[in-house]
């Protein structure tokens, strides 16, 4: 039993449909996987004020984890966790307690999961601790008024 040259060309078709379905999925997830590995930060802090000459700087990549910055995988991992939104600035009009938490001062430049980022953190009220409390101690120092 052979098959007719209409039902032969419906069968091709439906294996061309097929294979490049599948070659849209393993493109997909293989762009997701590029994404996640184009996490690379530099971390900058300053102990006294972002004015100082005095600061330190580390950089991080993921994918696999390295970097300078202490304990890299753990950042790694939180960051994937947690994504843009760790960076996220304090909305404009919201109240914000008056409380000094130090004159410490970062700045975190680069890429997380392929999107840029440019943040600078401090301690100059309730709300940018808080922001600073999201990272700390995994990405960001302790801080603290000393």
């Amino acid at each position: 039993m052979g098959l007719s040259s209409g039902s032969t060309l419906n069968v091709m078709r439906r294996i061309a449909v097929l294979v490049l379905a599948l070659a849209a999925l393993v493109s997909g997830a293989g762009g997701s996987a590029g994404t996640s590995s184009n996490t690379s930060l530099t971390v900058t802090y300053w102990e006294d004020g972002s004015r100082t000459a005095s600061r330190d700087t580390w950089t991080l990549r993921c994918n696999p984890a390295r970097g300078t910055l202490p304990r890299p995988a753990i950042a790694c991992r939180r960051l994937a966790a947690g994504g843009m939104k760790l960076f996220a600035s304090t909305p404009p009009n919201v109240a914000c307690t008056q409380i000094y938490g130090g004159p410490q001062v970062a700045r975190v430049v680069g890429t997380v999961a392929g999107k840029r980022v440019w943040a600078t953190f401090s301690r100059e009220d309730g709300c940018a601790i808080s922001r600073w409390e999201r990272l700390s101690p995994w990405l960001l120092p302790a801080g603290g008024v000393r």
